[in-house]
């Protein structure tokens, strides 16, 4: 790399560390407090566990971009990051993954037992339509609210997340080919990238031909960002955060590709990624940088 491209992404490092401090902040306003503190302690452990928060950022990035404020946006974005947060709550429990470290920390059904975690998904999940059915300052109206809610659902039903993961067990100790890898990580990975920018652009009211670009965008964004965790998993060490190794069981991007292909993979799909932004000009540059970030990522 470059030292005028090291530059370039220190700049934007420090320009997400600023969108993930706001939306962290955001997340502690918004976390119900209720009667349940066993309950509440799995969730503190699991939301506030150090992340990239990429998928709220992106909804604020392409509201920016489309001429919204980025403001409005949070409160949709932060529900977007409950509904991630309870997926991989869900994905590390022993039915699933038996995954046993998670964003550098003890998975949630390690440190509070499986009904716990299981309790713990579904409040996140049920305060994400909270959040959104009872509006903010600022919200978009009934009717966008309500397309934002539609979206995020259909992002998490049996044509989004909950498709590929039923996919991706079933495939457990199997081979498979491309397509049903590309199936897999579209739904699992791909589909709440593709919420987020489409919940940033029904916020800002965008004309079609711009929804549809910036879930393009977000498409390929996806499967890169996924691609490079395979990729991360294989070479990355114990700076992963997670169970290094864990997926090797089952058929990533790397055991079908290598990891020279895999990396190649990776650079397709994030030119693709920019390649959609191009109606956009020159103020869709911040989403050009957090695309070629993904793809140079370590952890």
């Amino acid at each position: 790399m470059s030292a005028t491209a090291a530059t370039d992404f220190a700049d934007l490092e420090r320009a997400l560390d600023e969108r993930r401090l706001q939306v962290e902040a955001t997340l502690r306003r918004l976390v119900a407090e209720g009667q349940a503190p066993a309950v509440e302690a799995a969730i503190e452990s699991s939301l506030f566990a150090p992340a990239k928060r990429l998928r709220p950022i992106l909804s604020l990035l392409v509201a920016d971009i489309l001429g919204g404020d980025p403001e409005a946006v949070l409160p949709a974005g932060c529900a977007v990051e409950m509904v991630h947060t309870a997926s991989l709550i869900l994905d590390d429990l022993p039915s699933m993954d038996d995954a046993k470290m998670r964003r550098g920390r003890p998975t949630c059904h390690v440190l509070h037992g499986e009904a716990g975690a299981i309790l713990a998904a579904f409040a996140l999940i049920n305060r994400a339509f909270e959040i959104l059915a009872e509006g903010w300052p600022g919200r978009p109206d009934a009717m966008g609210r309500a397309a934002i809610a539609r979206e995020l659902a259909r992002a998490v039903g049996t044509d989004g997340m909950i498709a590929g993961q039923s996919k991706d067990l079933l495939m457990t100790d199997k081979t498979i080919d491309f397509s049903t890898l590309e199936f897999i990580h579209s739904r699992k990975t791909g589909a709440l990238f593709m919420a987020s920018a489409e919940i940033g652009a029904i916020a800002t009211r965008a004309r079609p031909a711009e929804v549809a670009a910036v879930v393009t965008y977000a498409k390929n964004l996806g499967l890169a960002f996924q691609v490079v965790d395979d990729l991360i998993d294989v070479v990355g060490g114990a700076a992963a955060g997670k169970d290094v190794g864990k997926d090797l069981k089952k058929t990533t991007f790397v055991s079908f590709s290598g990891v020279e292909g895999a990396g190649a993979l990776a650079q397709e799909l994030i030119t693709a990624s920019i390649a959609a932004l191009e109606p956009f000009g020159p103020r869709a540059q911040p989403l050009r940088e957090l695309a070629r970030y993904v793809v140079t990522r370590r952890r």
